[in-house]
């Protein structure tokens, strides 16, 4: 699933598309919007709230969607090739003169009206990109630590903690502190969740503001997710891959055995 980085540079990408001119083009192709038009509006801009972007419009409406596991938005010089238009897996087409923004196989899609997002996010926790959010992880690693009975790794995953981290990031934080991804949450110290919440969300922040270079993400490299088999960076011990949370809603878990033991 994207992962926070990912949808705030999707945020960005939205934004300067869009920007400057109307809609020409403004398609839902999802069963509750299937007869609504955009075209005519003007994007504000779009903005990232943990895995979710909220495009907004000058007439008081905002666009919501959620990328699921699958799902993406692609932007390309307008007209581009309508032929892609006849995709079934495109669920949206925002498009200007210059520009033309396809969605594919989101897995959400709601209009609102501006003053009506937090019905949609208000359940959330922080948003762990936002430019404050270093003052509100304080808050955050406070209800982090009361998630008993679960894991420190199910419960960075926890949207309603603090909104962002995914099995990478949650990989990656774990394995900078040294910490086991099913060390149970009662065993930290706010402290110590407040650290992991920090580290996170500047991983976040490095990963979305500079280029991808092989074997990182944005400028930040991987030492342990997806590298399963392959050695520790720090110790030399093969990584290893576990499940954290309850099924079906479980998500592997890439760590150390031997920096991160049980």
């Amino acid at each position: 699933m994207p992962e926070g980085d990912v949808l705030l540079r999707a945020a960005r990408r939205l934004t300067a598309a869009l920007a400057d001119e109307p809609l020409v083009r403004g398609e839902l192709r999802w069963p509750a919007y299937g007869g609504l038009d955009l075209a005519g509006l003007r994007s504000l801009g779009t903005v990232s709230y943990g895995k979710h972007l909220l495009t907004r419009f000058d007439d008081g409406s905002t666009l919501h969607t959620h990328l699921r596991m699958d799902g993406t938005w692609r932007v390309e010089h307008a007209p581009g090739l309508r032929s892609r238009d006849r995709d079934p897996n495109v669920r949206a087409v925002l498009a200007t003169t210059r520009w033309t923004c396809r969605g594919y196989l989101l897995g959400m899609v709601d209009v609102v009206r501006t003053r009506d997002e937090r019905d949609l996010i208000g359940h959330l926790g922080p948003h762990l990109l936002a430019d404050d959010a270093e003052e509100h992880v304080p808050a955050a690693a406070a209800v982090l630590v009361t998630r008993a009975p679960a894991t420190v790794g199910a419960a960075l995953l926890d949207q309603t903690v603090a909104a962002g981290i995914g099995t990478i990031w949650m990989a990656e934080t774990l394995f900078r502190h040294r910490i086991n991804p099913w060390r149970p949450v009662t065993d930290l110290t706010v402290d110590e969740a407040t650290a992991l919440l920090t580290t996170a969300s500047r991983l976040m922040l490095t990963s979305a503001n500079s280029p991808a270079a092989p074997g990182t993400r944005g400028s930040v490299p991987i030492a342990a997710h997806g590298r399963e088999g392959r050695p520790c960076p720090r110790c030399g011990t093969p990584i290893a891959v576990g499940r954290v949370g309850t099924p079906p809603q479980d998500r592997p878990a890439f760590y150390c055995p031997a920096c991160q033991p049980r």
